[in-house]
C-alpha cells in the first residue's frame, strides 16, 4: 500500500509498505479521502505542533473516509461495502479523565497521526486502514467521501460549542476562520446563535466566512478601529470562539468578551507561552476555557453532515491524488487560494 510519510519539515515521501491485517473486532477500509488539517500542516511545516515535536517517521492523517474492504471477526454493526468516516481517537477508556466521561483527554490516547507519545502514534494517510469497529461510522452510499472525512473537523467545532453552553439568542464572535473558525460558523448557527462575527488577516478567508451568512466580517490588521470599538463598555459578545492560537488575538479576544462571557480557546499557539490579561478576566468574570479534540460529538458530526443539517460543501476547495501528496501540502498552507484540502487515490 501506498503511504504518505513525514520524515522532518518540508520532508514527505511517499512509500509502500504491506497491507495492515485486520483482526478480531477490527475493520480493513479502503481510503477514500482525507483532510489537510492546520495539525498535518504544523507538522509538515515545522517538524512539530505546540509540545509535540517529531522524533521518528510519522504517517500523517487523521480526517479520513473510507470503504470497507473486509470485516474481521465478532463484528456486526458494518459490512463490506459500507462508506464509514473513521473517529481517530483510541482513548483507553480506564483511565480516570476516561471513567468522568471525558475521553477526548484520556491519559493514554492513541490518536492518528499524533507525535503526541513515542512511538508516534501513526496516521491515515494511507491506501488501506485497519481500525476498531468502534471508530468506524457508516455513512450513506450517497455522501461524498470528502463530506464524510469533514466528521473529525466538525466534531472539534461541535465540542467546542459544547464547552461554552447553550447559544440560543447570543452573540458569537469567531477568530480566525480557517477550517475550524468555518466550521464553528456553522455550529453557531445551527445551535441557535443570534449574532456572529467573525475576525482573520486574510482577505480570502473572510470572503469565504461572508458566504457562510455571518452578520460582520472584519480584518483584525487592516480595520484595528472596527476590533477595538468591541471592547467598549467592558466587551461586545457572550461568547468568542478564538481559533487562531495567535497571541494577539486571544488579548483581543478576551477585551472583545462582554463581562460575565467566555472565551472558548480552540486554536493551538504556535509558541510555548502568551501573555494573558488575567486582571482584566477576573475583574468581569470572562471565563477561559480550553477546547480539546471531541469524544461523544464525533457521532453527532457524521449525523449531522449525512443528515445535510451542516453544509460544508462551500468549504471543500481542493482534491489530491495521493501521489500528489506535497502538493496538496503546499496548497493547503495557501490560506489566499484554499480552505479544506483533500487527499484521495
Amino acid at each position: 500500500m501506498l503511504m504518505a510519510m513525514l520524515y522532518g519539515a518540508k520532508d514527505l515521501r511517499l512509500e509502500r509498505g504491506d497491507d495492515p491485517v485486520v483482526g478480531p473486532g477490527q475493520v480493513k477500509i479502503r481510503f477514500g479521502a482525507g483532510g489537510i488539517c492546520g495539525s498535518d500542516l504544523s507538522y509538515y511545516g515545522k517538524g512539530r505542533i505546540g509540545d509535540f515535536s517529531l522524533m521518528q517517521p510519522l504517517c500523517l492523517g487523521h480526517e479520513v473516509s473510507g470503504e470497507v474492504d473486509e470485516v474481521g471477526a465478532g463484528v456486526t454493526r458494518v459490512k463490506k461495502g459500507d462508506r464509514v468516516a473513521i473517529n481517530p481517537n483510541q482513548p483507553c477508556r480506564v483511565c480516570r479523565t476516561c471513567k468522568v466521561g471525558k475521553g477526548h483527554i484520556c491519559l493514554a490516547m492513541n490518536f492518528y497521526g499524533s507525535a503526541a507519545l513515542f512511538p508516534h502514534i501513526q496516521g491515515i494517510f494511507r491506501e488501506v486502514i485497519v481500525a476498531t469497529e468502534a471508530q468506524c461510522f457508516v455513512v450513506p452510499q450517497s455522501c461524498d467521501f470528502r463530506i464524510a472525512a469533514m466528521a473529525e473537523p466538525l466534531a472539534v467545532a461541535l465540542h467546542a460549542v459544547r464547552r461554552a453552553g447553550s447559544l440560543v439568542g447570543k452573540s458569537v464572535l469567531v477568530t480566525g476562520v480557517g477550517p475550524i473558525g468555518s466550521l464553528l460558523v456553522l455550529a453557531a448557527k445551527r445551535a441557535g446563535a443570534a449574532h456572529i462575527a467573525v475576525t482573520d488577516v486574510a482577505d480570502a478567508a473572510l470572503k469565504r466566512a461572508e458566504a457562510l451568512g455571518i452578520d460582520e466580517a472584519v480584518n483584525a490588521v487592516a480595520s484595528p478601529e472596527k476590533v477595538e470599538a468591541w471592547y467598549a463598555n467592558k466587551g461586545t459578545f457572550d461568547v468568542t470562539f478564538e481559533c487562531s492560537g495567535n497571541a494577539a488575538a486571544i488579548a483581543s479576544a478576551i477585551q472583545a468578551t462582554a463581562s460575565g462571557g467566555c472565551v472558548v480557546q480552540v486554536g493551538m499557539l504556535g509558541v510555548p507561552t502568551a501573555d494573558i490579561a488575567v486582571n482584566r478576566m477576573v475583574s468581569r468574570e470572562v471565563d477561559w476555557l480550553g477546547a480539546f479534540r471531541f469524544d461523544g460529538e464525533y457521532g453527532a458530526a457524521v449525523h449531522e453532515l449525512a443528515s445535510g443539517a451542516i453544509d460544508v460543501s462551500s468549504l471543500l476547495t481542493h482534491s489530491y491524488k495521493m501521489s500528489a501528496a506535497n502538493d496538496a501540502f503546499l496548497m493547503a498552507a495557501d490560506r489566499s487560494q484554499s480552505m479544506k484540502v483533500h487527499l484521495t487515490f
